[in-house]
């Protein structure tokens, strides 16, 4: 693996849904992990769709998105220059 790329997987079971919902969902997880990607550490993402992606607001999988990487730890650090 390169510097700076992360590799990222995206799963959808059928409990999620038929393949239109499957599809949705991973969507969405692809939308999120674009915008936040810059901001991640290196390494190797996982992002499983649970049933409730689908009619969940948007902006509540970001923030529970958010929730998660900052409990894995795995934002970057942020260098200040003074």
């Amino acid at each position: 693996m390169e510097s700076g790329q992360n590799l990222v997987g995206y799963t959808a079971s059928k409990k999620v849904g038929n393949a239109v919902e499957r599809n949705f969902s991973k969507r969405r997880l692809r939308a999120i992990f674009r915008e936040f990607n810059d901001s991640l550490g290196n390494g190797t993402y996982v992002l499983v769709a649970k049933r409730k992606i689908i009619n969940e607001d948007f902006e509540k999988i970001k923030k529970d998105f958010i929730l998660s990487i900052k409990k894995l730890r795995a934002f970057k650090p942020i260098i200040q220059t003074i």
